[in-house]
């Protein structure tokens, strides 16, 4: 079973890389030493000068090649779950396919390196030997870790039968997860199990908007597999709306029209909406790198553009020429978005705000101009190089009509997992102003789904032209 990874499982990621590391390259250099120093094994022939800096090199590969092969198995994946036993077999497989790749390098470096066959069979034992005692040294340390940590993630379970007890067993079994079950709802008039305690049960399902907020709830598993298809839709809608994570027992698998993963915790089953690209550190480090670069050298190329427009504005219409406005960024956060002013400054009301329309009176002339070039937008760099934005994602929306979608439009705050977009697919495809917010929300979906640094390269060049409904 997977959750959200916070700092803590990012951390101990990263020390097991490189412990790993340390351990590989000392287990191979370990079998350098016995084939040609330790006297346990006759030498034929000399090895040649400086063969000690020659294995290193060659060490250093090897490592490489195991940590690679490593990574593909999900041997860093955080936090660590089920018993160490049953991850000895992955163990013993990441080190014979690091092996096999090891070997083929030697041979095809043995014109310059000259590397023992004997040495690369030694450290295939040496390796596996000193990976798994490190490994299980690392899986004590991190269960120690956890289950001497708070638990950080409320889990609300919805059925209160066997299965659902069940479920608790498990998780409190895996301190890792450092999740804590607040609390059972019944959902189809099922009798209480009797493995459940009483202060644990916190009513039916119907109460389930009343406890979200009060045991700030971070993850629901619904248990009951007799719950209804239309009930399901409106649970995993409210989970979104509220960014709770939500897993099902995978009865009714084809429900969704997601992308779906089914994790297994010990011999459970759960089903969930798959990962989406950003939820990786490296995707989401590659975005964020894009978007310093891009919004950098975007600002320092765009300032004269921004200064003369500023100016006309202020020639053109009373009022500041810079317009500040509430949007709703990453989870439904309020940040203060900067756009260069297209309205006259007595008509902007935020008290009852509306989208902008074709030949809309509010806009001035030279606003009409600057909204259909992009150019009122460019001050936005700046909030993408704050943070509060990316350069690509889904157009940021006001609170007032965020508030109005997420309760009538279905998934419509998973638009919200990630900062929103200077750009996005939604726009240059046509879809802004007074457009379907349906329409629009599906683009948004998609591109959180789907993307890559290629897609994001390509909304950018497709936004110099996009003017359609850019009014």
């Amino acid at each position: 079973m997977k959750r959200k990874k916070d700092t803590t499982d990012y951390i101990m990621s990263v020390s097991a890389v490189l412990i790993d590391a340390i351990f590989i390259f000392a287990g191979f250099m370990l079998a350098v030493w016995i084939r040609f120093d330790s006297g346990l094994i006759s030498i034929k022939v000399p090895p040649l000068p400086n063969y000690y800096v020659q294995y290193a090199y060659f060490g250093g590969l090897v490592t490489v090649i195991y940590l690679l092969v490593f990574k593909t198995l999900l041997l860093y994946q955080r936090p660590q779950t089920g018993v160490f036993v049953v991850k000895i077999p992955r163990y013993v497989r990441g080190v014979l396919l690091g092996t096999l790749f090891a070997a083929v390098l030697g041979f095809a470096l043995q014109n310059t390196l000259n590397i023992s066959r004997i040495v690369i069979g030694l450290s295939t034992f040496i390796i596996l030997f000193v990976l798994i005692l490190e490994k299980y040294i690392v899986y004590r340390v991190e269960w120690n870790i956890a289950r001497h940590s708070k638990e950080k993630f409320n889990v609300l379970i919805l059925g209160t039968d066997k299965m659902a007890a069940k479920i608790q067993y498990t998780l409190h079994k895996e301190p890792m997860l450092r999740l804590k079950v607040i609390g059972f709802l019944t959902t189809s008039g099922i009798a209480v199990s009797d493995a459940i305690s009483e202060d644990l049960f916190l009513g039916s399902v119907d109460d389930i908007d009343e406890v979200i907020g009060k045991y700030n709830v971070k993850r629901i598993i619904l248990a009951d597999t007799n719950y209804g298809h239309e009930n399901i839709v409106e649970l995993v809608n409210k989970c979104e709306q509220n960014m709770i994570v939500f897993n099902m027992l995978p009865d009714l698998f084809g429900l969704m029209s997601s992308p779906m993963d089914v994790n297994t915790l010990n011999d459970i089953p759960l089903l969930g909406l798959k990962d989406l690209p950003l939820d990786s550190i490296v995707n989401r480090f590659l975005k964020r790198f894009e978007d310093i670069f891009c919004s950098f050298f975007g600002l320092i190329v765009t300032a004269p553009i921004i200064l003369v427009f500023a100016v006309l504005i202020k020639k053109s219409s009373k009022g500041p020429a810079f317009y500040r406005q509430e949007r709703c960024g990453k989870e439904g956060e309020v940040f203060i978005l900067y756009k260069l002013r297209t309205m006259k400054h007595e008509e902007q009301d935020e008290a009852c705000p509306t989208f902008t329309k074709e030949n809309d009176e509010r806009v001035t002339g030279c606003g009409a101009f600057m909204r259909h070039n992009n150019i009122d937008e460019l001050p936005q760099l700046w909030n993408v190089l704050k943070g509060d934005m990316s350069l690509v994602g889904p157009r940021p929306e006001r609170p007032y009509f965020v508030d109005q979608f997420k309760g009538s439009i279905n998934r419509y705050m998973r638009r919200h997992v990630y900062k929103p977009g200077l750009t996005g697919w939604a726009q240059i495809n046509g879809l802004r102003g007074d457009t379907s917010i349906d329409e629009r929300l599906k683009y948004d979906l998609y591109y959180l789904e789907n993307w890559s640094l290629a897609l994001d390269f390509k909304i950018i060049l497709k936004s110099f032209s996009a003017v359609e409904n850019a009014y």
